[in-house]
């Protein structure tokens, strides 16, 4: 089993990516393999609504959304990392996750749904739970079973080295690194098993409030 996990700052050894290194070593001492990916440093436009993904099955803007969206397919959970930027995650990574949520819905197979998902997030000082309650969100919207640690998915510091003086943090870290591993470990036992997925109604309601 393989996890991904995604390096959502743009500092690509900083807080954000000590933080996510703690976790896979947790995974990693249960037998889980994993690889941090790194969003980069290049701007990533947001989503513009047009749509063209549900026709083509992917985003029209041929960046590194796409090459993201194929390699998640070859992955059973994925761990989110953000910095904290005024009391959410940072632009890239919010535009990165609308826009390859929003074109993985209309895939089939569906690159993420039923896989076990979570966020961390690292901060300075404040606005570490109005991050994790954003990034949350986009697990909810893909049918995602959302891994808990044993407090929020948080990190202190300014630095990778202050960060590794955060000794409850990085303990939350390991904590979620090991409680992922266990739902993964149960999803193949049910597998195994004969257990099916939830069943998928054929149309999506969409009720609009404004007539």
């Amino acid at each position: 089993m393989k996890v991904l996990l995604i390096n959502g700052s743009p500092h690509q050894k900083g807080c954000t990516y000590t933080a996510l290194s703690v976790v896979a070593s947790a995974l990693n001492e249960e037998g889980i393999e994993t690889t941090v990916y790194w969003i980069g440093n290049k701007p990533i436009g947001g989503c513009i609504g047009c749509f063209q993904c549900a026709k083509k099955q992917k985003c029209v803007f041929d960046d590194r959304i796409n090459e993201f969206t194929a390699l998640a397919a070859d992955y059973d959970g994925f761990i989110f990392g953000s910095p904290v930027y005024y009391s959410g995650m940072n632009g890239s990574l919010m535009s990165f996750m609308d826009r390859v949520f929003f074109s993985a819905s209309a895939q089939n197979p569906h690159p993420f749904r039923f896989k076990p998902a979570a966020a961390i997030v690292s901060a300075r000082r404040a606005g570490t739970t109005s991050a994790l309650d954003q990034m949350n969100k986009y697990f909810f919207h893909q049918q995602m079973p959302i891994a808990a640690s044993r407090y929020w998915n948080m990190v202190h510091g300014n630095t990778p080295e202050e960060v590794m003086q955060d000794e409850e943090g990085l303990q939350i870290m390991r904590y979620l690194g090991r409680n992922m591993a266990w739902l993964l470990k149960l999803k193949e036992a049910g597998d195994n098993n004969g257990v099916a997925l939830p069943k998928q109604e054929e149309t999506r309601l969409a009720t609009n409030f404004i007539r």
